[in-house]
């Protein structure tokens, strides 16, 4: 799927404004550029950028209710999927953070926020202390029996926890959830008929 192929779905299917289709697209732009000396995303997916990463990242605004309180963004790397909720986000009283350990990837995302004027904070390390809020997604953080520890000890409660995982994702839950089990749904993936979306409510 190309760019304009992408931006329609982000108007039509996912209720992106012009006003945020602007901001990916300068979100995207100094991405790429920023990509030329850092790794944040594998050279080899920047031709598919609006697909692969944006497109993959916006489907998550399906499952957010934006009217109050905040996200976290765990190990947000180049800015996917929080920047992405972040710009779709247009209610100053729900904020975004973006929690990544790397600095080089941390100044790249104050940049972004700064430059884009998004409601969104960051924030170094995950294990400081409690996660304060409603929702916490993930895309490349860590294996799935982690992001659920954090969400059951570091995060408090009642929260939802929003992954997107690959083709194994049914095997990763059964392995994390061997001793304790959450409610939980698998939804499809937009970008990846095998990809799927795990929701999980920590109550």
């Amino acid at each position: 799927m190309q760019e304009q192929e992408v931006i329609k779905i982000l108007k039509d299917d996912l209720n992106f404004s012009d006003a945020s289709i602007v901001k990916l697209k300068l979100f995207s732009e100094s991405l790429i550029k920023a990509n030329q000396n850092h790794n944040f995303i594998s050279k080899t997916t920047e031709s598919d950028l609006w697909e692969r990463h944006i497109l993959d990242s916006a489907q998550l605004v399906k499952f957010i209710d934006f009217k109050a309180g905040s996200l976290t963004d765990l190990g947000s790397g180049g800015g996917f999927p929080g920047v992405v909720l972040a710009i779709f986000n247009e209610n100053k009283a729900f904020h975004v953070k973006l929690y990544e350990k790397s600095p080089v990837k941390r100044e790249f995302l104050h940049h972004i926020i700064n430059k884009l004027n998004i409601f969104a904070n960051v924030f170094s390390n995950v294990y400081e202390n409690e996660i304060k809020s409603e929702i916490i997604v993930c895309r490349a953080f860590k294996k799935l029996d982690q992001v659920i520890q954090v969400s059951r000890e570091i995060a408090k409660k009642p929260h939802k926890l929003i992954v997107l995982k690959g083709q194994n994702a049914q095997e990763e839950l059964n392995k994390a959830f061997k001793n304790d089990k959450y409610p939980y749904k698998l939804e499809n993936s937009m970008t990846n008929k095998k990809s799927k979306i795990i929701l999980i409510d920590f109550n």
